[in-house]
């Protein structure tokens, strides 16, 4: 490939230069214990222990998760704002690491510790909004530094893929902690029952979950103090060198909407989050009941089984559709990626069965594969675009964009989640039934939302990929322009 401009230094010494120290790749992958806890642990266990066990409607649950996402449209926007304009000795995010991760692993236990299974659907309903709406901007405070660190750790094309590829991988690792979450809340809510009731065979999952929870929350501000004393900022000796003016607050959204390359960097990742949360909701249902028929020990086994199989899936995607994307560009990458996943969502309505229930373990690792390599592809093509925006801007808005970003997607999936809410009535779903047997109209209905709502979503953001503009060659212009204008970081 031959480039439009002389590069400002020589290719071995700029890629030796550009290479991430892999302590530090670890160190910002650890970063997605936080993530994946505090942003997608509720909503995956919140149908489970506020509908199954203490009998919350699905709707209500369902409407309270969207209201928790939809709570990010000012935390989120409102932090990457924040840390763009924050000037401190120790940088713009690792301050914010810091302190994020600590408020935000005292929090965590708050969403369930002082509910009370004697509360009505009312006043459940109402705990989960206000706690909710107390526990996002904890994590919102660590989150947007968290994303933004990593299109700032690298300059390079290939390289951002790489520290991408180890955050994806990672994250597939950290996440097995909430598929084992009911499995570990099953077991608690027997052995640490204090009463015959509630070491009945139905164990007191909410008990087990304000457990896990402690256990989380206190991981989770370890992993940060690790990343603020391990991560390095690349670009912020440039920003007050240049002494870049302050973001303005508009900027943290609106702004950033005039970005062409990357509305639609927003739209195909919103488009594959609304997809893939249907399969995090509805699949633990799809478990529970179309194949353990109604047993919830027996779902939250394989639940956990299926975690760790999504943990193998997915670093294996993580790793070879990032050695795809380095041969053959992230679009490429990325479009085949999206092929890949019809094949693994449709192959839910028939590995979901009663029959043969270790199948579900395939699906899972399936969905894993392709859903790590998308994000992974998803977080390197917004760091190009953030280059693209400095070029026409002169501003380096790595929180503004990582906030909008991560509402966008975050609201893909909240829209999902609160879906399968409302589908679960919607197909008869109830409960309350003898031994949690549903019907049979009831069981297809979770299978073909389960494989239908994720393929739609697929079909939209594949036709989206590919309008993507920023190819490597392009990507390649922007570096020689941006390090000629303002020389090399």
């Amino acid at each position: 490939m031959q480039a439009p401009a002389a590069p400002a230094f020589p290719p071995s010494q700029r890629s030796r230069e550009d290479k991430v120290p892999v302590i530090s790749k670890v160190a910002y992958g650890l970063g997605t214990a936080l993530d994946m806890w505090g942003h997608w642990l509720y909503p995956g266990v919140a149908f489970a222990v506020f509908n199954i066990y203490l009998g919350v409607s699905p709707a209500l649950v369902g409407t309270a998760l969207m209201l928790n996402r939809l709570a990010d449209a000012f935390s989120d926007p409102f932090f990457g704002w924040l840390s763009d304009n924050t000037r401190t000795r120790w940088g713009r995010r690792r301050p914010y690491l810091l302190f994020g991760s600590i408020a935000a692993g005292i929090g965590l236990p708050l969403l369930f510790l002082l509910v009370s299974p004697h509360w009505s659907q009312r006043e459940i309903f109402a705990y989960m909004v206000i706690s909710s709406l107390i526990y996002v901007p904890m994590m919102s405070s660590f989150n947007m530094p968290f994303q933004s660190l990593g299109a700032e750790m690298t300059p390079d094309y290939n390289e951002r893929t790489s520290v991408m590829s180890y955050k994806g991988a990672i994250q597939k690792v950290t996440e097995i902690g909430n598929f084992c979450a009911l499995q570990f809340a099953t077991w608690a809510g027997v052995h640490f029952a204090t009463t015959p009731a509630n070491s009945a065979a139905r164990p007191n999952t909410l008990l087990g979950m304000q457990i896990y929870t402690c256990v989380l929350g206190a991981i989770m501000a370890i992993i940060g103090t690790i990343m603020f004393l391990s991560i390095r900022e690349r670009y912020y000796d440039y920003v007050l060198t240049q002494k870049q003016g302050k973001v303005r607050l508009k900027e943290a959204f609106f702004e950033t909407l005039k970005c062409k390359p990357f509305r639609i960097q927003l739209l195909f990742t919103m488009a594959f989050a609304l997809g893939n949360s249907m399969v995090g909701t509805l699949g633990y249902y799809a478990t529970v009941y179309v194949v353990c028929r109604g047993n919830e020990v027996a779902g939250n086994t394989w639940n956990t089984l299926m975690g760790v199989s999504g943990s193998i899936g997915g670093i294996l995607g993580a790793t070879l559709i990032a050695k795809m994307a380095h041969s053959y560009g992230k679009r490429h990458a990325a479009i085949t990626t999206c092929l890949l996943a019809y094949v693994a969502y449709a192959a839910t309505w028939w590995l979901y069965t009663p029959s043969i229930q270790w199948l579900q373990v395939l699906a899972s690792g399936g969905i894993a594969f392709v859903c790590a390599g998308f994000w992974m592809l998803s977080g390197s093509m917004g760091a190009d675009v953030m280059d693209f925006d400095e070029l026409n801007t002169g501003k380096r808005r790595e929180g503004s964009f990582s906030a909008c970003s991560s509402y966008t997607q975050k609201l893909g999936l909240s829209l999902g989640a609160g879906a399968a809410g409302w589908v679960l009535p919607l197909i008869g779903f109830n409960a309350k039934l003898p031994g949690g047997v549903q019907s049979l109209h009831t069981l297809y209905g979770i299978k073909a939302f389960l494989a239908g709502i994720p393929l739609l979503g697929v079909t939209i953001a594949l036709l989206l990929v590919m309008k993507f503009p920023l190819s490597q060659e392009k990507m390649s212009e922007i570096r020689v322009a941006l390090e000629k204008r303002r020389g090399k970081v």
